[in-house]
């Protein structure tokens, strides 16, 4: 249907409706009326309005209660009179806005709310936000006459009621909308009323009276529980900014005449009416900052962006407009500008960024008129006073936030003194040059940045070689990452926290005075122990800094021209504050620290020879320049009394393990700061490092390890290999000569190690004196040294195996056997049986003349040949042998040691010393005589640990020398080990869980797992084999621990292929699943004692064996 355009016919239209409504003012006829308000357009709506509102006003009139739906159908229709038209009787609005402020408050008590439905209120709302956007110009200012403050300030209390004090957040919403629009700050897409400079004089007269009670209940809503929701919560902040902004405008405080007084016709409303002096506006700016203080506080950390975005809005509004009538605030509104630079959301971060550079281009434009350039220097010299003020005041109240505040407060507050640093920028040096402003600033970090040193674990996590060796393979995708050990703090534990410090000390470091920075910090390093963690943290992050790296410089700084520095540090002021921290850190104070809570006999030997009256030497040369016994020397030296602090408690050792864990991460910034220039500097600060990675505590090992690997990155070093083959020069003359002053370098065979672990072929050429320097102290002092060398003897045996690998022909070799005796696809019986009667007459004397004159006597070889050249000359042996069998040698004599842990080192180095060796047997083979007495030894009459280590080395040997050892093992080592494994069977047969943790457990399954393969290897007789299987069925009970019947089955595999028919029977008369009947009538049958026998605990792994390896056979039968 067509809308009404004719005036006349639309008020025929509207008539009887209108004058019903009058009549009978009922739900129904206020819809009617609404329905046919919507036949009409617009133009002519606006000629018949004040005719449709008022059936609609009288509604609302009518003295008495009124039924909620009556009052919400009329505010319904009202809305669309008011939408679509506009309002130009002052009458009008000041009689609507009355009436429609009292459908909203209490009938009792008219300040507050009335206790109406949600709908009601929210239609009310809505008719009040349509009315004040309906007013034109020239009549909305009249509201703001000194004579409605009363009225005024009636609606504006209500609807700040209605905002803090309602459930709904829609209708808090909607009353906030409706206050903004009331004071002519409406920021919707509909056209607005824009006053001029006089009306936004009288708007903010008139507001300022007001201003007390609506920035209080704003800010009590701003700063109220979360629940309400970020809509609410940016509605008020907007009311607040804009009303704020209004009332504290600068242009409108300088152009209010003092001493104008009210009209004395307003009387008593006379004393509402407020005077904007200067006293007042200096009070109310107090009065202010103290609310914007609390404001900051509670939404600058606020988990939504868009609060956090319009906390910068209002900065920006308040700063522009305001900053010289809020002079009190500016420092925290520069504290919520300052803390979004670093927001994680990009809209808050960009906008803050804009805002900040327009703050800063404000405060150097000149003000106008003669001496602008005075004034700009002043204004740019103020605003910079006032971030340096507030930087110190902020580092000030540092520690106590962070002791006090929540993980999101604290990183608000970091990021708050961050974005001070980064909008002084270049001036941050001004600001260092201050004694005061230097002392809090770093006063603060060293006690934000206290280390939590408590964790047990720290000091009593272990490194290994083995675990060096792995971590610093080429499959390690990233191996720095790896070795970064996560850091624990006493007053925050969010790592962003963490992250915001450091970038911190980064940008101190880009802006500031590296010569300052470091000297300053290297005193407090100095300075007491409690702050060298702290101190040691920043200075890394200070060179970093200074290098330009991880440094955010977007944006502008105060200078305008952007954040770059005025001088940057040349490589050469980088490398000389990197020199001297480094000097600092390396000294016998800070870098030789106690890490250890019980003395091992490693330790022991370390404080030993730290001792000043030790003197021991291993060169050749040094031995014989006295005529006295050197080992009597050296034994009397350790035998002397030594003088030893109390014992460390946990607290130090933590202590000082996180301060060469942080000292060694600096190594690493410092060479990632300088890049290729640091080689230099390796000279004196890669042997350190290398010390410290083969340190004993897990953390300090991890630590050098990826300080050597940034280090290799940052000097452009593919690997860990080429860093130290192109350094192993210097290294390892640094090696020889500490190795003679042991008293005095005591760590020096553990960089020995590390390198041995980390470098190829290569560096055998220039270790090899080395070595037998190494050798000829255990010579020397075999007592005291061996167990400080044996470390350095090991890595060196596995660095040999890793460079020379053993060819596979042993191997294969020894899989040949196995191959032909299980593989024989036809059995010829009618062989069988002649080769079975002629051992059986063998063996009962016949035949054998005949058996030996058959096989015609050969003369024995002769090597005629071989000496036409000459005589026989052996051939040189290569280096690597050369050296192991030297070692191997020394191992023999350290075999029969009493400590029980050198000797478990001893036996692991031996054990690698036969697979160097395993490629020249005619070398192997004597050596493996000479150690077998006392590898005998460890075998059968030593601790349960050194049985265990000792067997792997048997297994290892029988893997090389095969046959050799045959004998020995069948007469000295089997019987033993079988009644050990025959005793041993019941009692784990009938434990518990917890044995699987025991030492005898571990015994019998690594004796299990190696005795299969050690029988096949050595060709073991029937005899032999059959004492094995004897002590090993008890273990195929499935009462057995899992993995010891596991290890069972691996043993009879093995069997099966030395002697398949043997064991067939042997599994079969224990449990036989078939009958097997004969191929010819002519044979017996056969009876096995494991037919029809019941299935007992070893029925199921003797069955799972038969079918694994005689699966044929048992299909066939």
């Amino acid at each position: 249907m067509a809308q009404i355009t004719d005036p006349k016919i639309a008020f025929a239209y509207l008539r009887p409706a209108c004058v019903l409504l009058t009549r009978e003012p009922t739900v129904p006829n206020v819809e009617t009326l609404g329905a046919q308000l919507r036949d009409v357009d617009d133009a002519t709506l606006q000629q018949l309005q004040e005719y449709v509102l008022f059936p609609l006003r009288f509604v609302l009139k009518v003295p008495g209660p009124k039924r909620e739906g009556l009052v919400q159908a009329v505010t319904k229709a009202m809305s669309h009179v008011l939408e679509n038209t506009c309002v130009r009787s002052w009458e009008v609005l000041r009689d609507l806005l009355s009436e429609l402020c009292l459908c909203l408050c209490s009938p009792t008590d008219p300040g507050k709310p009335a206790a109406t439905s949600e709908e009601l209120k929210s239609s009310v709302l809505k008719c009040l936000d349509a009315l004040l956007h309906a007013a034109y110009g020239d009549i909305v200012f009249k509201l703001f006459e000194p004579s409605m403050l009363p009225g005024l300030g009636a609606a504006i209390s209500l609807l700040l009621a209605l905002g803090e004090q309602e459930k709904s957040r829609g209708i808090q919403a909607a009353a906030l909308k409706c206050l903004q629009a009331l004071t002519l700050q409406c920021d919707c897409t509909q056209d607005h009323v824009v006053p001029a400079a006089q009306e936004q004089r009288v708007l903010g007269n008139t507001m300022a009276s007001f201003l007390p009670g609506i920035t209080m209940a704003l800010s009590r809503i701003i700063t109220g529980d979360l629940r309400q929701g970020h809509a609410v919560t940016v509605r008020a902040i907007k009311v607040w900014s804009r009303t704020v902004g209004l009332v504290m405008e600068d242009s409108q405080l300088q152009a209010c005449e003092p001493g104008e007084s009210p009209s004395p016709d307003l009387g008593r409303i006379g004393k509402l009416v407020v005077q904007r002096t200067a006293d007042w506006a200096k009070g109310t700016s107090g009065r202010l900052a103290a609310l914007l203080q609390k404001i900051v506080s509670c939404t600058s950390a606020h988990q939504h962006w868009r609060v956090r975005l319009e906390m910068v809005e209002l900065a920006e509004r308040l700063l522009a407009r305001c900053s010289q009538s809020l002079g009190e605030c500016v420092g925290p509104l520069l504290e919520a500008l300052v803390g979004a630079v670093n927001d994680e959301e990009p809209r808050v971060r960009e906008r803050c960024e804009v805002v900040l550079r327009e703050v800063s281009e404000r405060s150097q434009r000149p003000s106008g008129g003669g001496g602008g350039s005075n004034k700009s220097g002043s204004s740019s010299q103020t605003f910079t006073d006032v971030l340096s003020e507030n930087l110190h005041a902020l580092a000030t109240s540092l520690p106590r936030l962070m002791r006090t505040s929540d993980d999101q407060k604290k990183l608000f507050v970091l990021n708050v003194f961050l974005g001070y640093l980064k909008l002084l920028g270049p001036l941050v040096t001004v600001v260092l040059n201050s004694a005061v402003h230097l002392e809090r600033i770093s006063r603060a970090l060293m006690q934000v940045l206290e280390l939590d040193v408590m964790d047990v674990r720290i000091v009593e996590e272990r490194s290994y070689a083995a675990a060096i060796e792995t971590s610093s393979g080429p499959g390690s995708p990233d191996p720095q990452a790896a070795h970064t050990q996560r850091k624990h703090f006493l007053f925050f534990t969010d790592e962003k926290v963490f992250s915001a410090l450091m970038e911190i000390c980064r940008t101190l470091g880009y802006y500031g005075n590296i010569y300052l920075l470091t000297d300053h910090f290297l005193d407090l390093y100095r300075e007491s122990s409690a702050y060298r963690k702290q101190a040691a943290m920043v200075l890394n992050e200070l060179v970093r800094g200074a290098a330009g790296i991880a440094v955010a410089t977007g944006g502008r700084g105060l200078e305008g021209e952007g954040r770059g520095r005025r001088a940057p540090p040349t490589r050469d002021d980088l490398k000389a504050a990197a020199v001297s921290v480094i000097e600092e850190y390396t000294s016998l104070n800070n870098w030789h620290l106690v890490t250890v809570s019980e003395e091992t006999d490693r330790d022991r030997q370390d404080q030993q020879l730290l001792s000043p009256s030790r003197l021991l030497s291993i060169s050749s040369s040094d031995v014989n320049i006295t005529n006295a016994n050197p080992l009597q020397m050296i034994t009397s030296s350790f035998t002397s009394p030594s003088s030893s602090s109390s014992t460390s408690t946990i607290h130090q050792l933590n202590s000082n393990i996180w301060q060469l864990c942080i000292q060694l991460e600096g190594m690493a910034c410092f060479a990632q700061a300088l890049g290729r220039n640091f080689r230099p500097l390796l000279m004196t600060s890669l042997y350190p490092i290398l010390e410290k990675a083969g340190d004993e505590t897990l953390l300090v090992s991890q630590a050098a390890l990826g300080s050597m690997w940034g280090i290799s990155e940052a000097c452009g070093y593919a690997s860990l290999k080429e860093l130290i083959n192109d350094n192993s020069d210097y290294l390892l003359n640094d090696v020889s000569l500490n190795l003679q002053r042991l008293s005095l370098h005591p760590q020096a065979p553990r960089v020995l190690t590390v390198m041995l672990a980390h470098s190829d072929p290569s560096l055998l050429p220039l270790v090899g004196d080395i070595v037998q320097d190494v050798l000829l102290a255990l010579d020397l002092s075999y007592d005291h040294t061996a167990a400080l060398f044996c470390s350095v003897l090991h890595a060196l045996m596995k660095a040999l195996a890793r460079w020379f690998p053993s060819s596979p022909d042993k191997s294969g070799e020894s899989a040949g056997p196995r191959k032909s005796s299980t593989d024989q696809e036809v059995f010829n019986v009618r062989q069988f049986l002649l080769d079975y009667r002629k051992q059986k007459e063998l063996a009962e004397g016949i035949g054998v003349e005949e058996d030996d004159t058959d096989d015609p006597v050969l003369p024995p070889p002769t090597e005629c040949d071989e000496d036409v050249d000459g005589p026989d000359v052996k051939a040189e042996l290569p280096p690597h042998l050369s050296i192991t069998k030297d070692v191997m040698e020394r191992c023999i004599h350290l075999l029969s040691d009493p400590s029980l842990s050198l000797r478990l080192k001893v036996l692991d180095v031996l054990e690698v010393c036969v697979c160097v060796l395993s490629e020249r047997e005619n070398e192997l083979l004597p050596m493996a005589h000479r150690c077998w007495p006392a590898l005998l030894q460890r075998l059968t009459a030593d601790d349960p640990l050194a049985v265990l280590r000792a067997f792997r080395v048997l297994c290892t040997l029988g893997e090389s020398c095969g046959d050799f050892l045959r004998s020995r093992v069948s007469k000295e080592v089997l019987p033993k080990l079988s009644s050990s494994l025959a005793r041993q069977a019941p009692v784990s047969a009938r434990a518990g869980p917890v044995y699987t943790h025991t030492l005898a457990y571990k015994l019998q399954l690594a004796v299990l797992q190696g005795l299969g393969s050690l029988c096949l290897r050595l060709d073991l007789a029937e005899a032999d084999l059959d004492a094995v299987c004897e002590a090993c069925l008890p273990y195929l009970s499935c009462r057995q621990p899992i993995k010891l019947q596991e290890a069972c089955l691996s043993v009879f595999r093995h069997l099966i292929q030395a002697d398949p028919d043997a064991f067939w029977f042997t599994l079969n008369e224990l449990h036989c699943p078939f009958s097997y009947a004969p191929p010819h009538p002519d044979l017996r049958p056969v009876h096995l004692s494991g037919i029809g026998r019941p299935r007992d605990e070893r029925s199921d792994n003797v069955l799972k064996l038969l079918r694994e390896e005689f699966g044929s056979q048992m299909m066939s039968g």
